[in-house]
């Protein structure tokens, strides 16, 4: 215990006091509480884990993939192992916010990380390229569920002015796993086999478990008004929920199978997709599309920056083991600086001295994104060092953190506590379908132009012939360089007004 009391006592004097916050909020921390003080610190440090629980998910995986992919005979499907995660948790995004905002988010979060644990298992004993993808569905559903009651958590447990620290704490709890995650999955990929990789993650599920859900049910269970009468869930967000998962599956089976008989899904897709993201009562804010100041434009930020970002950095270290002929460990552990420039990015975004500049900041966030996508494809050249990669991903994430972070802050600023959980979801939703949509994007360019066949290059990249099919990967990262760039103009349109 003294040893939190120590970090809650270098965190706080970095904060600027809040006097409506002091001892009411934090009776053990007297002056100027922080999440590590008495009232908050069981639920930090839960909350953290449960993100470090997807930290080490997503960086141990990002590095096992290129070789699940090959021994699996399925790197024409490699950027649907992606997306199928994304397209399931967008279902999950909005039951969570619905069950949060009537029940609490308690449930939610707890049957979310027994999801995500299942989804890895079933990709780690998968037989073919289909029951991966399978695992994959079932862990984003787990991840949409944890990812919106984190959120509710955030909105109910910790008054405004905590907020941007709990945020820069979850970035934080990146930079761990985005150091060891790599090296870590990089060796057991190499010497014991990817499976291990993805069954052996489900073993840090029981300490999120055991730490976060008790101090949720203490200080965020249970509905926002407590005294008013629960409300039934809304089938109407539910099906557009169902209509918006199934839509942005169709859009990317469309993209990968590139065929004339391909536009009938596609259409399909298409029909289910609009009505449920664009309609008179989609799950999106109005105005979402059209950038709208206030909310709408916060929401639609945060899925161009997740989505340009995330379909690229996908293809990163397919890019390295395929091209430049890396090891699956120093694929992964070119973009390990990320992790903590990412926790930088969101900690100088938590600042006092940045509120009245957020919206400034989240630009410059934009741009940086921008400039890293469209310079990791130079590696593409041989005479590029590798290195590269590693420094321009390095800029990324910072610009990432601080629009992130950012995000999800004035998410919370603009909504009332019992619409947190829907808005959280439409933050959410946003970010899963143009990770979707783009990664349908990015696949399908990356098929049509040979991209499903450099599996069979990398042999000879090893014994140091010619990689083939460059322009493949250079079809994937220019094209989200330019879409973050358009993420700099909608940052100018945060204002609430």
């Amino acid at each position: 215990m003294s040893a939190l009391e120590s970090a809650d006592a270098d965190v706080t004097p970095s904060r600027t006091p809040d006097p409506s916050a002091s001892a009411p909020s934090d009776p053990g921390t007297p002056g100027t509480p922080g999440i590590l003080g008495k009232t908050h610190r069981a639920l930090s440090i839960g909350t953290i884990a449960v993100v470090l629980l997807i930290a080490f998910e997503a960086t141990a995986v990002g590095t096992a993939m290129p070789v699940a992919a090959r021994e699996l005979d399925g790197v024409s499907l490699y950027a649907f192992a992606f997306s199928s995660y994304f397209t399931t948790s967008l279902f999950g995004m909005v039951v969570a916010g619905q069950w949060a905002d009537r029940r609490g988010p308690l449930g939610a979060l707890a049957v979310g990380i027994s999801a995500f644990g299942a989804g890895l298992l079933l990709s780690g004993t998968a037989v073919n390229m289909w029951t991966f993808i399978a695992g994959r569905a079932v862990q984003g559903l787990g991840g949409g569920l944890v990812i919106v009651a984190l959120y509710v958590v955030v909105g109910r447990a910790y008054p405004e002015p905590m907020r941007p620290a709990i945020m820069a704490a979850f970035a934080a709890s990146w930079v761990v796993p985005s150091v060891v995650g790599p090296l870590a999955a990089g060796t057991v990929t190499e010497h014991l086999g990817w499976r291990w990789v993805f069954v052996g993650i489900p073993a840090l599920v029981v300490f999120p478990l055991a730490l976060a859900l008790p101090a949720i049910r203490r200080m965020a269970s249970g509905p926002a008004d407590p005294s008013a009468p629960v409300e039934a869930f809304d089938r109407r967000r539910i099906r557009l929920a169902l209509m918006i998962s199934l839509g942005a599956g169709l859009l990317q089976y469309a993209g990968q199978d590139l065929r004339w008989l391909s536009l009938l899904p596609a259409a399909v897709g298409f029909a289910l997709l609009v009505p449920a993201v664009a309609g008179r009562r989609a799950l999106l804010p109005r105005g979402t599309y059209r950038a709208a100041r206030g909310l709408p434009s916060v929401v639609l930020l945060r899925g161009i920056a997740a989505g340009s970002f995330i379909a690229a950095e996908s293809f990163v270290p397919l890019m390295l083991v395929t091209q430049r002929g890396l090891s699956p460990t120093m694929a992964g552990f070119s973009l390990a600086a990320g992790g903590a420039t990412w926790a930088l990015g969101s900690y100088v975004q938590a600042r006092p001295w940045a509120e009245p500049y957020r919206e400034r900041l989240m630009v410059v966030g934009m741009l940086m994104v921008a400039s890293a996508i469209a310079a990791a494809p130079t590696v593409l050249l041989s005479w590029v060092p590798v290195w590269v990669v590693a420094v321009a991903w390095g800029v990324g994430c910072f610009g990432m953190g601080m629009v992130v972070a950012s995000t999800s802050v004035l998410l919370l600023k603009l909504s009332a506590p019992e619409e947190a959980g829907a808005n959280s979801a439409a933050l959410q939703i946003s970010d899963g379908l143009s990770n979707v949509l783009l990664l349908a994007g990015g696949g399908a360019a990356f098929a049509a132009l040979g991209g499903g066949s450099v599996g069979a290059a990398h042999d000879a990249v090893v014994a140091g012939g010619s990689s083939g099919h460059p322009g493949a990967f250079v079809a994937v990262f220019l094209p989200m360089a330019l879409v973050a760039g358009v993420g700099g103009w909608v940052g100018v349109r945060m204002g609430e007004r």
